[in-house]
Protein backbone atom coordinates (compact mmCIF):
# COMPACT_ATOMS: atom_id res chain seq x y z
CA UNK A 1 0.00 0.00 0.00
CA UNK A 2 2.42 2.53 1.05
CA UNK A 3 6.09 2.43 1.82
CA UNK A 4 5.99 5.70 3.42
CA UNK A 5 3.39 8.60 4.75
CA UNK A 6 3.10 12.10 3.63
CA UNK A 7 5.93 14.20 6.10
CA UNK A 8 2.98 16.50 7.37
CA UNK A 9 1.13 13.68 8.84
CA UNK A 10 4.53 11.83 10.26
CA UNK A 11 5.27 15.25 11.81
CA UNK A 12 1.63 15.97 12.97
CA UNK A 13 1.53 12.15 14.64
CA UNK A 14 5.17 13.05 16.32
CA UNK A 15 3.96 16.26 17.84
CA UNK A 16 0.46 14.79 19.02
CA UNK A 17 2.46 12.59 21.17
CA UNK A 18 3.38 9.28 18.90
CA UNK A 19 6.69 8.18 19.47
CA UNK A 20 6.57 5.00 16.90
CA UNK A 21 3.96 3.34 14.52
CA UNK A 22 4.57 0.03 13.07
CA UNK A 23 2.52 -1.91 10.47
CA UNK A 24 2.38 -5.37 9.41
CA UNK A 25 0.05 -7.12 6.60
CA UNK A 26 -0.82 -10.95 6.37
CA UNK A 27 -2.87 -10.95 3.18
CA UNK A 28 -5.74 -8.86 3.76
CA UNK A 29 -5.14 -8.35 7.33
CA UNK A 30 -3.08 -5.25 8.63
CA UNK A 31 -2.33 -5.00 12.56
CA UNK A 32 -0.64 -1.68 14.11
CA UNK A 33 1.11 -1.68 17.00
CA UNK A 34 1.26 2.37 17.86
CA UNK A 35 3.66 3.37 21.07
CA UNK A 36 1.78 6.79 22.09
CA UNK A 37 1.36 8.75 25.30
CA UNK A 38 -2.39 9.59 24.92
CA UNK A 39 -4.25 7.58 22.69
CA UNK A 40 -6.98 9.54 22.73
CA UNK A 41 -5.45 12.92 22.72
CA UNK A 42 -4.11 11.95 19.85
CA UNK A 43 -6.69 10.76 17.77
CA UNK A 44 -8.53 14.44 18.92
CA UNK A 45 -5.16 16.39 18.09
CA UNK A 46 -5.79 14.35 14.52
CA UNK A 47 -9.58 14.47 13.81
CA UNK A 48 -9.88 17.80 12.11
CA UNK A 49 -6.52 18.00 10.81
CA UNK A 50 -6.55 18.42 7.16
CA UNK A 51 -3.65 16.44 5.91
CA UNK A 52 -4.75 13.33 8.33
CA UNK A 53 -7.89 13.53 6.85
CA UNK A 54 -6.89 13.83 2.98
CA UNK A 55 -4.43 11.06 4.22
CA UNK A 56 -7.27 9.03 5.19
CA UNK A 57 -9.38 9.74 2.21
CA UNK A 58 -6.39 7.89 0.55
CA UNK A 59 -5.83 4.76 2.32
CA UNK A 60 -9.54 4.47 3.38
CA UNK A 61 -10.44 3.03 0.69
CA UNK A 62 -8.33 0.15 1.50
CA UNK A 63 -9.76 -0.88 4.26
CA UNK A 64 -13.00 -2.71 5.13
CA UNK A 65 -14.25 0.40 7.69
CA UNK A 66 -12.29 3.71 6.79
CA UNK A 67 -11.07 5.41 10.03
CA UNK A 68 -12.71 8.93 10.36
CA UNK A 69 -11.20 9.54 13.97
CA UNK A 70 -14.61 10.22 14.87
CA UNK A 71 -16.19 8.84 18.33
CA UNK A 72 -14.54 7.35 21.32
CA UNK A 73 -12.37 4.79 20.34
CA UNK A 74 -9.88 4.10 23.14
CA UNK A 75 -7.97 1.30 20.91
CA UNK A 76 -7.60 -2.68 22.02
CA UNK A 77 -8.15 -3.56 25.98
CA UNK A 78 -3.86 -5.30 26.37
CA UNK A 79 -4.37 -8.94 27.86
CA UNK A 80 -1.38 -9.80 28.51
CA UNK A 81 2.71 -9.50 28.21
CA UNK A 82 5.13 -11.23 29.08
CA UNK A 83 7.18 -8.76 30.88
CA UNK A 84 4.18 -8.21 32.94
CA UNK A 85 4.52 -11.97 33.90
CA UNK A 86 7.54 -12.15 34.61
CA UNK A 87 7.82 -9.05 37.50
CA UNK A 88 9.24 -6.63 34.48
CA UNK A 89 7.66 -3.31 33.38
CA UNK A 90 7.63 -3.62 29.69
CA UNK A 91 9.45 -0.17 27.98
Amino acid sequence: MHAEIPAAVAAKLRASGVRDWRIWRDGRHVFHLVDVEDYAAMRAALRDDPDNLAWQATVGPFFDQPDSYEGADSGLPRLWTLADQLGRNAP
